[in-house]
């Protein structure tokens, strides 16, 4: 009586699931890398020279025309990489290749933080930001550089949209396992029914709040995604007329 006859799998035949999941991801993060190193790099030579020129830093350069140009591609320049950084955030959130190590965030610091990066924009515009029960916020598991990127982008959203001298109002406070941060500005506000295209990626509602914005709408959803992975939420509230609050929350510490 013969053997039975034995299965021999092809060469070929697929890894197991969670194998392929793991070579997935590698994948995604091999191209990350590769996509953020050959579009920042050429992009920081940009910004560098033209900074350079701009401020003439070898001699004159004889017509005036010459440094307001270098002025423009500068300017260009930095909103083109921080098209390009949005760009990849989404795609490593959305693509779940973002490494975040949470910890206890003291939110005085990270908002303290977030405003330093911002107090340019918000002396240009006379902004007055208070900051509620300052120096007593609770404390939040989060990444740090995330919390800060939330932080920064929903504060240059209110401080961008708010009437010049107008005030942006910043609080925290603890609700049960979790803490919620509040940012209210007192701008043209937005349709409520426009809230949820405002958190999708390269969507824009019709309000005023986005007819103003010269972005490609990615700042909301950058910041609702990294919530989420943060093990958050994000939450808008809005109509016309009447300012727009945003609220955050995370896990406490």
């Amino acid at each position: 009586m013969s053997e039975p006859a034995k299965v021999i799998a092809p060469a070929d035949a697929s890894p197991p699931a969670p194998r392929r999941a793991s070579l997935l991801d590698e994948r995604k993060r091999s191209f990350l890398r590769m996509a953020s190193h050959e579009l920042r790099t050429p992009l920081n030579s940009i910004l560098g020279f033209s900074e350079i020129i701009a401020a003439e830093l070898y001699g004159p350069l004889g017509a005036p025309q010459y440094k307001e140009y270098a002025t423009i591609i500068r300017g260009s320049g930095l909103r083109l990489l921080k098209l390009v950084n949005q760009i990849l955030e989404i795609a490593r959130l959305e693509g779940h290749a973002t490494d975040l190590d949470l910890r206890a965030e003291p939110l005085d610091h990270a908002i303290d933080d977030a405003l330093d990066s911002l107090k340019e924009e918000i002396t240009a515009r006379r902004i007055e930001v208070l900051v509620l029960e300052r120096g007593a916020m609770p404390i939040a598991i989060a990444d740090a550089r995330g919390l800060r990127t939330v932080l920064a982008n929903l504060i240059q959203n209110a401080v961008m949209f708010s009437p010049e001298g107008a005030q942006v109002r910043i609080g925290a406070a603890a609700r049960g396992d979790s803490v919620e941060i509040v940012i209210a500005d007192d701008g043209p506000g937005a349709d409520p029914e426009d809230l949820p295209r405002l958190l999708r990626p390269f969507e824009q509602g019709d309000s005023a709040l986005t007819r103003r914005s010269e972005g490609a709408g990615l700042g909301l959803p950058i910041c609702e995604l990294l919530c989420q992975a943060m093990g958050g939420r994000l939450r808008l509230q809005s109509a016309l007329g009447e300012g727009f609050t945003v609220r955050v929350r995370l896990p406490a510490a």
